[in-house]
């Protein structure tokens, strides 16, 4: 394949900068892409299933965001996060596909200010497993998992960026367009919820949460490619 310059373009590589993947998938090089989709795929993966809490659907949203991010790659500014710009179409995309599903969302204010008596209880009551079992790590990851979809939409993306992702507060509020200061209360409650039905397990098994295997990655890399309009230069 060659560039728009009429040469061969440089083999990549997983050490290839990130300002180099954008310049050329911006130019039309689907290899770019498939280079940036794989860097960033379990980040922006979680962000959607925060969003959904579905997998399926998660997968869906991220390969939408997907096309939609490669048809603005033009337009995306060196002197921004590649991650943070990606995390926010993603986003945007899943709170679309969200509304379009209720047709009534509550706002995140709102969420922030009254949390439902039922969603307090099911994050404070005692688990139903015994000690014993909930000492196994898988059993604690996927107990975490549910617990996290239990949390208000408000604080549930907020927690996985920041928490799972480690995003810096500044990345997430910049990635939401939200300020800081929210952000640093949505996540504090978030994990003070989380910590009342937890206690100390919730630093053990966030690692290990929404697992997102080669397989998964390798589905969602393919299925953009397929749907990928080529780019006019």
């Amino acid at each position: 394949m060659l560039n728009t310059s009429g040469q061969t373009p440089a083999p990549l590589s997983p050490q290839t900068p990130e300002a180099e993947l954008v310049a050329r998938a911006a130019s039309g090089e689907t290899p770019a892409f498939e280079a940036i989709m794989r860097r960033h795929n379990r980040l922006l993966f979680r962000t959607a299933r925060s969003i959904l809490k579905n997998d399926s659907e998660a997968e869906e949203a991220l390969q939408d965001a997907y096309l939609h991010a490669w048809r603005g790659l033009e337009g995306f500014r060196s002197d921004a996060r590649l991650s943070t710009w990606l995390v926010r179409i993603v986003a945007n995309e899943a709170l679309g596909r969200l509304r379009r599903k209720t047709a009534q969302i509550i706002p995140l204010d709102a969420a922030m200010n009254s949390i439902d008596p039922e969603i307090q209880a099911s994050l404070t009551d005692d688990p139903a497993h015994s000690p014993e079992s909930l000492a196994m790590r898988a059993q604690i990851r996927l107990l975490l998992e549910a617990r996290i979809d239990l949390l208000p939409e408000a604080f549930r993306t907020v927690f996985m960026l920041r928490a799972v992702e480690e995003m810096s507060v500044e990345e997430v509020a910049e990635a939401l367009d939200i300020p800081e200061a929210t952000v640093r209360t949505r996540f504090f409650r978030a994990r003070s919820l989380l910590r009342e039905g937890l206690a100390s397990q919730v630093d053990v098994a966030l690692q290990d949460a929404f697992a997102f295997d080669g397989m998964r990655c390798d589905r969602i890399v393919v299925g953009v490619l397929e749907k990928l309009p080529p780019r006019q230069v």
